[in-house]
């Protein structure tokens, strides 16, 4: 399912006239355009931080006369709020953010995605723990941030081993708060995502009890607003090549890529390096096949009145830029 979308481009040439030495000479040289558009992207720290720190989308968007600014967040939901309020225009997110963010009427449409990356996001434990499976969750306190890719991963995961949802005590709690409860033993588990996944394991000895490998597919999606979207199909091509581009080079240099990513997030490279050799790279068109996984989370949270009303995702259509 595609939208026919209208690419404006609005490019810009100036010229100067040389009066020398009582002769006249007009030279016209291409500038870059004044910016008439911005791209605003809200960002997570990970590849679109390596995006964001080479130019390299901006160089591109430049003689279109787009100027790019970048607004980071520490978590999927509160990127999609900012959507919602249009203080963005594009970003990147988890599976379920998007299901709330739809739920609550954000105008948000999907450009992209990756490939699965189960890898990426466990539920881990201390390393001294008495838990051993996923049975001895049950009225145990986990941490986790409501809203996110890893709510549906715990709600899954525990519907797979023979427990509800409720069987468990829901400690909702954004990463750096969840990371301190975590260390000084406020819950028994959390359940969270790489880098900050990488970050518990390599510095405070977490224990890795099971990741999202046959439970949920963990996908990344790139985002806009239809209208943004519509009006601007050619900047968010762009963007999205842009993402394959890095994706392509990290998979080929995965030493050289976990550097990078080092320097960036400002992580020591052991974190990094142990991230990234669990990435699987690749970025996708949406589907229809595609948009049946996110019809399942929505199916999955409206079952739990996570979210007030059912949706209809396979009517949402999704922008092709790929």
């Amino acid at each position: 399912m595609t939208d026919t979308l209208i690419s404006r481009r609005n490019l810009l040439a100036t010229s100067l006239t040389t009066v020398a030495l009582g002769s006249v000479a007009t030279t016209t040289w291409a500038q870059t355009p004044a910016a008439t558009r911005t791209l605003r992207i809200g960002h997570q720290k990970g590849w679109l931080s390596i995006l964001k720190a080479r130019g390299t989308l901006e160089k591109r968007l430049a003689p279109l006369g787009v100027a790019v600014t970048w607004v980071e967040f520490n978590a999927g939901p509160v990127q999609l709020e900012a959507l919602n309020v249009g203080s963005i225009d594009f970003g990147d997110v988890g599976e379920a953010p998007p299901i709330f963010a739809q739920a609550a009427g954000a105008p948000l449409v999907y450009v992209a995605t990756s490939v699965p990356r189960p890898a990426l996001e466990a539920l881990i434990v201390p390393k001294d723990s008495a838990i051993r499976t996923v049975a001895d969750l049950k009225g145990k306190r986990v941490a986790y941030n409501k809203g996110s890719n890893v709510q549906y991963f715990l709600v899954k995961l525990l519907e797979k081993h023979g427990l509800q949802y409720s069987d468990v005590q829901s400690v909702f709690l954004p990463p750096a708060d969840a990371r301190a409860a975590f260390e000084r033993g406020a819950v028994d588990a959390w359940v969270i995502w790489d880098p900050f996944l990488a970050a518990a394991q390599t510095t405070l000895g977490a224990r890795l009890l099971v990741d999202a490998t046959g439970v949920a597919n963990n996908r990344y999606y790139y985002f806009s607003s239809r209208n943004f979207a519509t009006q601007n199909a050619d900047v968010l091509r762009i963007a999205v090549q842009e993402i394959a581009a890095i994706e392509t080079w990290a998979s080929k240099n995965k030493e050289a890529a976990a550097k990078e990513l080092s320097a960036v997030l400002g992580l020591d490279a052991a974190i990094t390096s142990l991230y990234v050799q669990r990435v699987q790279f690749g970025t996708l068109p949406v589907t229809s096949a595609i948009l049946a996984e996110q019809q399942a989370i929505a199916d999955t949270f409206h079952g739990l009145k996570l979210i007030p009303k059912k949706l209809n995702l396979l009517h949402a259509a999704p922008v092709d830029v790929l």
